[in-house]
């Protein structure tokens, strides 16, 4: 009797036990999660250098577009809780005046994002006033070619949507010159154009 006892007491013991290391069984490694070491390591395989600045790594990336070629000022940084990883394309400085900024070339900003889709949408980083170009991936099952497909469709959208973002296209009307979707003063044939080329950026990206 007492043996049973002692029995049953033991299988209650295991079974609080097994109930309070369920919880985090279940948070199993989620397969292809890279860490943010790995994520620089991702970005290095495409060839690029990235620059850390804290949790954010900043690279340059050639963006083709038929006979075109720009150079995109790009980041890459993994979510706190390592869910997600935002990419971004750093675009055009915002006038230091509020006046020189035309209501209706944000309001086309904002319609472009509905039109691009994908989860990719345009933001104001107030800390350098630059407009970024954004996408949000889940953290999984992420290599570095389905990170270069990632980045290459990002870079197409930021040269499919250059009349609406280009600060210097703008006129007093807010209106740019070539219609939403198309490139803005085109470059000659296999020239390099540069979208934010030199960029210097004061704080890191945090999400």
């Amino acid at each position: 009797m007492n043996l049973s006892r002692r029995q049953w007491i033991a299988t209650g013991a295991l079974a609080g036990v097994a109930a309070a290391v369920s919880p985090l069984q279940a948070q199993s490694p989620v397969p292809g999660r890279v860490t943010e070491e790995q994520l620089g390591q991702l970005i290095e395989t495409l060839g690029l250098k990235p620059d850390k600045k804290e949790q954010r790594y900043d690279f340059a990336f050639i963006a083709p577009l038929e006979d075109q070629q720009w150079e995109l000022s790009m980041s890459a940084v993994l979510s706190q809780d390592q869910e997600t990883v935002w990419i971004m394309a750093w675009l055009d400085e915002l006038p230091k005046s509020s006046a020189e900024v035309p209501r209706t070339a944000l309001l086309r900003l904002l319609a472009e994002n509905d039109r691009i889709g994908g989860g990719k949408f345009f933001a104001y980083v107030p800390a350098n006033r630059r407009f970024v170009l954004q996408r949000v991936i889940p953290n999984e099952n992420l290599t570095s070619a389905k990170l270069r497909v990632e980045l290459q469709d990002l870079g197409s959208s930021v040269i499919g949507s250059y009349g609406v973002w280009s600060v210097a296209s703008w006129n007093p009307a807010g209106a740019p010159p070539a219609p939403t979707g198309g490139t803005a003063t085109a470059p000659a044939s296999n020239e390099v154009r540069s979208a934010v080329n030199d960029p210097k950026f004061e704080q890191p990206v945090r999400r």
